[in-house]
């Protein structure tokens, strides 16, 4: 069965009432539930970004049930490998087994606050790589020394861990990342329908050896009773959507990504995103993905101010919708 999950999207809201957001997705039916982990919000207009490891602790003790997952954390400039493996692990404890770590090499906009260049992708993939390398050992319950190309670790371990270890995904974009980064992951995170993608991923952990994995996706909608809002609504905050992550991998600041969606106009936004009352259009956005192979999809509600809503009119509705559409036996 395809698995459905809501976002905590801290860019849109403060701290407090993510975990308020939490708890009454958990109520509403969500399966998981995904918090992105950003210094800083996509927008100025968006207006957030707490810090997502203190909200997943307390959404860890908040909820019983929703397995918790960062969309995405990157091990490359603003957290050492060594300290995520850390906070992965102490999550792991406080959820009692439900966390996944999900990674990815990251955006400009996040980590150049710590002072250092921006390293070009191929240097960041490396570093990516590497970093994998060492929270898995360490996840693993491994005491660790190491010396490589872009990280030292000196005597390692990681002292509270879950019963069975964390779990990795990661984010990839195209062929190259697939052949490096599935031998190193559980799972894979991508964030376009890409069967090819799936199917290259599948391959690369057949001739490593390794089990099937599942394949996790986002898609971002915009439910509300009046289109007209749901369409500005949108357009205020989620413009920046459709750069792609060529584009936004490398912008820097929030000023950029205001400048760069300068001329994107409202009805672009709702050409790529559901906007509305409609619950259709949003389970036909959706499926493309579980066409694809994916077995886990996450929605984004777009609007800090519109999540109460969507949660007490539209979730249940939503999820019963989504769920008599998606293939049964999908895992």
């Amino acid at each position: 069965m395809t698995r459905f999950g809501y976002t905590l999207m801290t860019e849109q809201a403060g701290p407090k009432d993510l975990v308020r957001y939490a708890v009454e997705a958990e109520r509403r039916g969500f399966d998981f539930e995904v918090s992105s982990d950003h210094y800083f919000p996509w927008l100025t207009s968006m207006g957030h970004s707490p810090y997502a490891w203190s909200v997943l602790g307390a959404v860890a003790h908040a909820t019983e049930r929703v397995e918790l997952m960062t969309y995405v954390t990157a091990p490359i400039l603003r957290y050492h490998p060594a300290v995520v493996a850390q906070k992965a692990a102490t999550v792991g404890v406080l959820s009692d087994g439900r966390f996944l770590l999900g990674l990815g090499a990251g955006e400009n906009l996040n980590e150049h606050v710590v002072g250092e260049r921006w390293p070009a992708v191929g240097e960041r993939h490396d570093m990516l790589e590497e970093a994998m390398t060492i929270i898995r050992r360490l996840l693993h319950g491994e005491r660790l020394t190491w010396e490589g190309d872009h990280y030292r670790v000196d005597s390692a371990q990681l002292w509270d861990r879950p019963a069975e270890p964390v779990p990795m995904g990661v984010a990839v974009s195209g062929p190259q990342s697939v052949s490096r980064l599935a031998p190193l992951a559980d799972h894979l995170i991508t964030t376009e329908p890409d069967p090819g993608l799936l199917s290259r991923w599948s391959e690369e952990r057949r001739d490593a050896g390794l089990p099937a994995s599942r394949a996790i996706a986002q898609v971002p909608v915009c439910w509300d009773p009046d289109p007209d809002v749901a369409q500005q609504r949108a357009h205020e905050t989620f413009r920046w959507f459709g750069l792609g992550w060529k584009v936004n991998a490398d912008l820097p600041t929030t000023q950029a990504f205001d400048s760069a969606t300068a001329y994107v106009r409202p009805e672009d936004v709702s050409a790529a995103i559901p906007c509305g009352p409609d619950l259709d259009p949003i389970v036909e956005s959706v499926a493309a993905y579980w066409e694809a192979g994916f077995t886990d999809v996450a929605l984004v509600q777009i609007g800090g101010d519109a999540q109460d809503a969507f949660l007490a009119e539209a979730a249940e509705p939503l999820l019963d919708k989504l769920r008599a559409a998606a293939p049964k036996g999908t895992s």
